[in-house]
């Protein structure tokens, strides 16, 4: 059984200033994208599925089309890509949109793009980010061991410090789980930064306090494991949110809140996988060198060829 890639790149980044999913920021011009799916074919992915805005479907499939005509899987099969679209006025017909509402309804609305294309154990993750081999070959073994199984879900969960920012404090959600290894609760905390004394600390949003941080705990960074049956599940839990929140022009439906309620209604649990790799991303202009620079030590140090294809 070969799991699917599920590529969250609707997000056109504003902040950013333009498509950064398509931003080349390898020696050779590869994209964060190309990396996460070189990574993923080499821990046995078959098949990349993009979610993307309709307005820039057209490019980013001929992009894809150009880029990776080539590309096999460890079995030497041809990699299958799929495209779907999210859009905000793709919900539940009973529902009326507000008409002052301008942008889709959030990440777990984004997966459930892909519902009818999707029937193996899947991956998750932020086209935008860079996960790192080992967190692929991690999810790719867990997929591999739950194929037919439904119920249990996965997070790959990073060490905070593997994803602290030079340019500044980050956003954070950090894993609680139980003994078994099940995740509870993800908390999310802001402003997250080695302060000048030397102690990791962040705003904790639940208690509303500045706390203490240990670097070794693990923190979501949107890289998720389900299989199929999470969709219907997913389904369920959209239309009550939708109920409470389809006049709100900015509430959106997130994959922690998905999970989180799945959990607490009994309906699921979610192991917490550790990765050792290091995560990096772009969310400002600023962030750009930085990667540039990251990804040229990746090549320079053997770990990527280039150019990647």
């Amino acid at each position: 059984m070969k799991p699917t890639l599920l590529v969250l790149a609707a997000g056109m980044g504003s902040r950013y200033g333009g498509l950064k999913q398509m931003d080349g920021l390898g020696p050779s011009g590869e994209t964060i994208i190309d990396y996460s799916i070189y990574d993923a074919v080499h821990a046995g992915f078959g098949k990349v599925v993009y979610i993307v805005r309709e307005y820039f479907l057209e490019q980013f499939r001929d992009i894809v089309k150009q880029k990776y005509s080539s590309v096999k899987c460890n079995d030497g099969t041809p990699l299958q890509f799929e495209f779907v679209t999210q859009e905000l006025n793709k919900i539940p017909a009973r529902f009326t949109l507000n008409p002052e509402r301008q942008k889709p309804w959030g990440t777990a609305h984004a997966v459930l793009m892909a519902k009818d294309i999707i029937h193996e154990p899947f991956v998750v993750i932020n086209g935008d980010d860079f996960y790192g081999r080992d967190s692929f070959r991690i999810a790719g073994d867990w997929c591999r061991a739950h194929e037919g199984g439904s119920g249990v879900y996965a997070i790959v969960g990073f060490e905070i410090d593997n994803t602290l920012s030079e340019s500044g404090g980050v956003s954070r959600g950090i894993c609680h789980y139980d003994e078994e290894g099940h995740l509870t609760t993800v908390v999310e905390h802001h402003n997250v930064l080695i302060e000048p004394d030397g102690v990791l600390r962040g705003d904790n949003s639940a208690s509303g306090e500045r706390v203490e941080l240990r670097g070794k705990d693990l923190c979501s960074m949107n890289m998720w494991c389900f299989t199929p049956d999470y969709f219907g599940k997913s389904e369920t839990f959209f239309a009550q949110f939708l109920e409470e929140n389809i006049d709100e022009p900015k509430k959106e439906f997130y994959i922690p809140y998905a999970v989180d309620r799945m959990i607490h209604e009994g309906s699921a649990a979610c192991d917490v996988l550790s990765t050792p790799s290091r995560w990096f991303g772009v969310t400002f202009k600023e962030d750009r060198p930085g990667v540039v620079a990251k990804f040229a030590e990746l090549v320079s140090d053997g770990i990527y060829p280039s150019p990647l294809y």
